[in-house]
């Protein structure tokens, strides 16, 4: 969704802006290179993280997923097929609705999982105070003008 806007934005302003994308976008790239180490596709690991940090009191369905991940509904299927098939997800019927299916990590999914997340939080930990600074600034910016 694009959001138009008026405001006049300073050099500090496309500096921070810039400089946020650039480490997201780092972060992204070690994210993928770790989930390519542990032997999964990057969307997979996101699929996988997605499922484990799902709130207990609803159900993870491809519908669910789907929403999470940002894709097409078709394209979550594919994915929950791709994972049952290497074992990391399984499918069982819904016992409060029975025309839905709900997503269950197995044990492969629980250890690589707890691997990745593991050294992606130290990541994050590790990032958060440039992440902080530039967040600060672009704030600030905002404020400062509205």
């Amino acid at each position: 969704m694009v959001r138009n806007s008026d405001e006049t934005l300073s050099q500090a302003d496309y500096e921070a802006l810039a400089t946020l994308r650039y480490t997201l976008r780092k972060f992204t790239d070690f994210s993928t290179s770790a989930a390519q180490e542990a032997g999964l596709p990057p969307q997979q690991h996101q699929a996988l993280l997605a499922i484990k940090g799902n709130r207990a009191s609803e159900p993870m369905t491809i519908g669910a997923l789907a929403e999470k991940l940002l894709i097409a509904p078709h394209t979550a299927t594919e994915l929950v097929g791709r994972l049952i098939d290497g074992e990391y997800v399984t499918r069982q019927p819904d016992p409060a609705d029975k025309r839905r299916q709900t997503l269950h990590l197995t044990e492969k999914s629980d250890k690589v999982l707890q691997q990745l997340s593991s050294i992606h939080l130290v990541e994050i930990r590790d990032m958060a105070p440039k992440l902080i600074e530039i967040l600060t600034q672009l704030q600030a910016g905002v404020r400062a003008e509205s």
